[in-house]
C-alpha cells in the first residue's frame, strides 16, 4: 500500500463507481437532448462526415499511448517523478509524430473521402484535439491511482456541456459542419484546463531507460490486447460491410447497441474503478478477494435484471414507438447479444483483477483466444445463417467466460456461483413473472406498470434470497460515498 490505505481504498472505489454512474446518466441525457436539437438543425451527410473523421482520429489514438498511463496505474510501488516524465515523453514522441502526420495528410485524406473545407478544418480541429488529450494524461493518472473519481468526472462534465452548448448555438446561427469544429476546439481547451487545475503536474520531459523498459513490459502486452479488441470488432465490421447489405449491418449494430445498454451503464463504470483499486490491494489477496466478491455481487445484481427486462420489454417497444417496426429483423440476433453481455459482464472484471494484479500475458492469451474465435467462428456462422450468425458465435464465445475463471483461481479466492446465485435466481422469478403479464400487453402504460412491478419483485427476492444482505451491502455503500 503506497499513496492511500486500505480503508480508503473501500471508502473511495465506492464513492468512484457511484459518482461515475451518476454522471454517466447526468451526461447521457444532456448527449441525447443535444442528438435530438443537432438532428433538427443539420442534415444527415453533416452528421455522417463527423463521425467518419471521429472514427479516423479513434483509430489514431490506438498507437499514441502502448499501454503506459495503464502500466503507472497499475504500478505497485508509489509512483516517481522519473516515471512521470517518462511516460509523459513516449507519449508526446508518439503523439507528436501522429499530429505531424496526419496534419501533413490532412488534404489527401480530405480527398479520399471527398470532404469539403469545412470537413478538412474538422479533421485538423480533431487532430489538435487529440494533442490536447494527450497532455491529460498525466493529472489523469495521478487522480486514478488515488481513486479520485470525484474529481475526475467534473473535466468530463464540463467538456460535454461546453461541446453541447457551442456546437448546438452555432448549428442553429447555420454554421453546419463548422459547429463540430468550434466545440471539439472548445472542448479540448476546457478539459485540459479544468484537470491541471484539480490536479496539477508541472510538465517535464526526461527519460529513464529503466523507467520506460519496467513500464513497457507490462504497456505493450496492455496495448496490444487494445489493438487485438480492435481486429475483433472494429476490423470485423468492416469485412461484414463487404459480404452482407448495409441494412443489415444496420440490423446487428442496433441488436447489440440495445443488448449492451445494461452492460455500458453500469460495468463501464465499475471497471474504470476497480482496476486502480484492485491495483492497490495486489499485495493483500485476501482484500482482493473480497473485492472481487462484492464487484460480482452488485454487477450481477444490476446487469442481470436489466438485461431480463430488455428481453421482455424490446418486442412490444419495437410495435408501441412509431417507425420502429423496421428493426423487428433484428430481434433475434438482440436476445442473443443479451447472452453474450452477460457472459461479457462475467469475464471482464475477471481479466480486470488479472491486470490489476501484473498478469497481462494472461489476458493478452485470452484476446487473442477470443479474436482468432470471432474470425473463425464469425464469417462461417455469417455465410450458413445470415446476419445472424455474428450474433449466434457472439453469445458461443461468451461461453469461454469459464477459462477467466479458472486463471483468477490460480491468484485470488473468489466466490463466483455464491455471489451470483442470489440475482439470478430472483431474475428467473422476474422472467416468469414478465412472461406472464407481458405477453399480450397492447398499451404502453401497461409495459411502464409492468416493468415497476418487476422492479419490485426483483428486490423482495433479492431480499429474501440473500437474507437482507442486499439492504446492508448498500447502506455500507451509501456510508462510504457519504464519507
Amino acid at each position: 500500500m503506497d499513496e492511500i490505505g486500505l480503508e480508503e481504498v473501500k471508502k473511495r472505489a465506492v464513492g468512484g463507481v457511484l459518482a461515475l454512474t451518476s454522471r454517466t446518466f447526468l451526461l447521457q441525457i444532456i448527449s441525447f437532448l443535444t442528438t435530438f436539437l443537432l438532428t433538427i438543425f443539420l442534415a444527415p451527410s453533416v452528421f455522417g462526415v463527423f463521425f467518419v473523421v471521429s472514427a479516423v482520429i479513434s483509430f489514431l489514438g490506438y498507437f499514441s499511448d502502448i499501454g503506459l498511463a495503464a502500466a503507472l496505474i497499475q504500478k505497485r510501488e508509489a509512483v516517481t517523478e522519473d516515471d512521470l516524465k517518462t511516460t509523459f515523453t513516449i507519449q508526446q514522441v508518439l503523439v507528436g509524430a501522429i499530429v505531424i502526420i496526419a496534419l501533413l495528410l490532412s488534404r489527401q485524406l480530405s480527398s479520399f473521402y471527398n470532404l469539403d473545407t469545412a470537413g478538412l478544418w474538422l479533421f485538423r480541429a480533431l487532430v489538435v484535439s487529440f494533442f490536447l488529450s494527450s497532455l491529460k494524461t498525466i493529472p489523469s493518472i495521478l487522480l486514478e491511482r488515488k481513486l479520485a473519481f470525484n474529481k475526475l468526472v467534473i473535466p468530463q462534465i464540463l467538456e460535454t456541456n461546453a461541446f453541447s452548448l457551442i456546437v448546438v448555438v452555432l448549428a442553429v446561427k447555420g454554421f453546419g459542419l463548422t459547429s463540430f469544429t468550434w466545440a471539439v476546439l472548445a472542448r479540448g481547451v476546457i478539459g485540459l484546463a479544468a484537470i491541471y487545475v484539480l490536479s496539477p503536474w508541472k510538465i517535464g520531459i526526461g527519460f529513464s531507460k529503466t523507467v520506460a523498459k519496467r513500464l513497457l513490459s507490462f504497456g505493450l502486452p496492455f496495448q496490444a490486447n487494445s489493438i487485438l479488441a480492435l481486429i475483433k470488432d472494429d476490423l470485423f465490421t468492416i469485412f461484414l460491410g463487404k459480404v452482407l447489405p448495409f441494412n443489415q449491418i444496420g440490423y446487428i449494430g442496433w441488436a447489440k447497441k440495445w443488448a449492451e445498454f445494461p452492460l455500458r451503464l453500469v460495468m463501464d463504470n465499475v471497471i474504470k474503478v476497480t482496476f486502480p483499486a484492485y491495483a492497490r490491494l495486489q499485495e493483500k489477496p485476501e482484500y482482493l478477494g473480497k473485492a472481487l466478491d462484492k464487484s460480482i455481487f452488485f454487477l450481477s445484481f444490476l446487469i442481470l435484471p436489466l438485461s431480463v427486462a430488455f428481453v421482455f420489454a424490446i418486442k412490444p417497444l419495437v410495435f408501441f414507438i412509431p417507425k420502429y417496426l423496421k428493426w423487428e429483423p433484428a430481434l433475434f440476433s438482440f436476445y442473443l447479444f443479451v447472452i453474450a453481455s452477460i457472459f461479457a459482464g462475467l469475464s471482464t472484471p475477471l481479466t480486470n483483477v488479472l491486470n490489476a494484479i501484473g498478469k497481462i500475458k494472461i489476458t493478452l492469451y485470452l484476446m487473442i483466444v477470443w479474436t482468432v474465435l470471432t474470425w473463425l467462428l464469425g464469417p462461417f456462422l455469417v455465410f450458413k445463417l445470415g446476419f445472424n450468425g455474428v450474433a449466434v458465435s457472439s453469445a458461443m464465445i461468451g461461453l469461454t467466460v469459464v477459462i477467466p475463471v479458472l486463471m483468477v483461481k490460480r491468484f485470488v479466492r473468489f466466490h463466483l456461483v455464491a455471489n451470483i446465485m442470489p440475482s439470478l435466481v430472483a431474475s428467473m422469478i422476474l422472467a416468469v413473472f414478465f412472461y406472464l403479464t407481458l405477453a399480450l400487453t397492447t398499451k404502453m402504460t401497461w409495459l411502464i406498470f409492468v416493468l415497476l412491478m418487476g422492479s419490485i419483485i426483483y428486490l423482495v427476492s433479492v431480499y429474501i434470497l440473500t437474507k437482507g444482505r442486499i439492504f446492508e451491502e448498500a447502506k455500507t455503500l451509501w456510508q462510504n460515498f457519504r464519507s
